[in-house]
């Protein structure tokens, strides 16, 4: 990519140049650690870091223009384009300078509080079984054929995104398949994006910190949807979970794009799921849709996972996928890191981390575990710091109920104190707890220990809240930690 700055300022009603016209821009980044030479650096203002403090450095780095809506004085030899709205002036000129990448590849958008992740995974798996290159953008990690990237943001700012989605295409990637935030929908991340199909998996508390009610929440889920109206291209679909109580504000929000709704409860489903069994080893059941009943036999469990198959088994049929292709994809699927991961060392109980961290998300696991629990469950969570505070004794209520030991600790209490976070679990813990054993124990190494430790023969310990991060963010700074490394600490241990 290569581009005058003149012409990237034409994009913007009022923009003007404060320098060279004729800078001639081969990059554009909002960290300033990301500038080279010929970059264009966007000084976001943002809550905790102003990118107007690392002007310097970006141009050290060799950035030969900023984009900022402030008048500054720059550094001698350095253009600056200032815009009237910097939000609008990066939706507009970013995916024109990537050269649009998000209108070039088939783009699959996934919404929803909970199972984004999997159906992701699932129907990236279902498109490269059948031919085509596709990539990935969401909470674990990027995906460009073999190349593996990290990720800060389930869906990232709008000038990571284009340069991700100009790579994919360069890659030769015909798909990008991307879990999409509500946060990235409200700010409008995804701008310059067409999207071909966007799916809805389910919509229950979360983020109710930044979007106050959840009205809000279910408004900006509903952009997704919204969004197929827009652009040119041929075969929009939405995906609609038809068991949740919002999939009619998507399905009216999708407008005239073609609806393929799915669920296991509801008779009017497209996609019904029926003659449902769940086990430890896997689940077993049969998608019944106008072509019949097609019968499946999966690695991964959980009432919730056929929900998720269900969906990426939409998005295939919406892309012209033959069954026999789903089938193969589906069955030989073996899961997703963090998502009901087993770690098994051999021992005669079962431990299992997920990512669980919503209400929602916690019953479906704790459900699940009971299907294959013999006799107690033992159940490790916590509530992150910094994030919507209603939820907690919520969370604390529902592992109480459906667990037969629970041990509270800490999440990424991140600059909150860890015991006042505790205070607001226990206090849901206490409501329904009854007799039932429970402890509070700060430090999530020594509770997951503690869990293990008194597991026995036919027990499941859940451990849930962080499922595939290796990391754990404290007021003091963040650390390593994975849940599941320390679970086999644990089991070498005792083994």
């Amino acid at each position: 990519m290569q581009k005058k700055l003149k012409d990237l300022a034409a994009l913007v009603e009022g923009a003007k140049i404060i320098g060279s016209a004729q800078a001639v821009i081969t990059d554009i980044v909002q960290d300033s650690r990301q500038a080279g030479k010929n970059s264009l650096f966007v000084c976001v203002a943002g809550e905790h870091v102003d990118g107007h403090d690392f002007i310097k450095a970006a141009v050290k780095q060799g950035a030969v223009a900023i984009m900022t809506e402030r008048d500054i004085k720059p550094p001698v030899g350095v253009a600056v384009l200032k815009v009237p709205d910097l939000d609008e002036a990066v939706k507009k000129i970013v995916p024109a300078f990537f050269g649009y990448p998000g209108k070039q590849l088939r783009l699959v958008g996934i919404t929803g509080t909970n199972g984004k992740t999997t159906t992701s995974f699932l129907i990236r798996a279902i498109l490269e079984k059948a031919g085509h290159k596709t990539g990935l953008i969401g909470t674990i990690q990027i995906l460009i054929g073999d190349k593996v990237l990290p990720v800060h943001n389930t869906t990232p700012n709008v000038v990571d995104l284009q340069r991700t989605l100009a790579q994919m295409v360069e890659d030769g990637m015909e798909y990008a398949v991307m879990e999409v935030s509500s946060h990235a929908l409200d700010q409008d991340r995804v701008a310059g994006c067409e999207f071909d199909v966007a799916v809805f998996t389910n919509l229950t508390q979360d983020h109710l910190d930044y979007h106050k009610t959840m009205e809000n929440y279910r408004a900006a889920k509903a952009k997704l949807f919204a969004s197929l109206m827009d652009g040119v291209k041929p075969g929009k679909t939405a995906v609609v979970n038809v068991d949740d109580a919002a999939a009619g504000i998507m399905l009216e929000a999708s407008g005239p794009a073609a609806h393929i709704t799915y669920g296991v409860m509801n008779e009017g489903a497209q996609l019904r799921a029926v003659e449902t069994k769940v086990r430890a080893t896997g689940a077993e059941f049969a998608v019944q849709g106008s072509f019949g009943r097609l019968k499946l036999r999966l690695k991964i469990t959980g009432l919730f996972n056929i929900y998720n198959v269900l969906a990426a088994t939409g998005v295939a049929l919406a892309e012209e996928i033959p069954l026999a292709v789903i089938e193969k994809a589906l069955t030989e699927f073996g899961g997703v890191p963090g998502r009901f991961e087993l770690v098994d060392c051999g021992q005669d109980f079962a431990v299992v981390v997920d990512y669980a961290h919503t209400p929602d998300g916690l019953e479906n696991i704790l459900k699940t575990a009971r299907q294959i629990t013999e006799r107690r469950i033992i159940t490790v969570f916590g509530c992150g710091g910094d994030r919507d505070r209603t939820k907690r004794p919520i969370m604390g209520r529902i592992a109480a109920e459906l667990s037969d030991v629970v041990i509270v600790t800490s999440d990424n209490p991140r600059s909150e104190n860890p015991e006042a976070i505790l205070d607001e679990v226990m206090a849901g813990v206490k409501e329904t707890i009854g007799t039932k054993a429970h402890d509070r124990i700060a430090d999530r190494r020594d509770a997951i220990l503690t869990a293990i430790a008194m597991a026995g023969r036919g027990d499941t310990v859940v451990i849930a809240g962080k499922g595939h991060e290796d990391y754990q963010i404290l007021a003091t700074g963040t650390i390593h930690f994975d849940d599941r490394e320390v679970a086999r600490e644990a089991l070498g241990g005792i083994i």
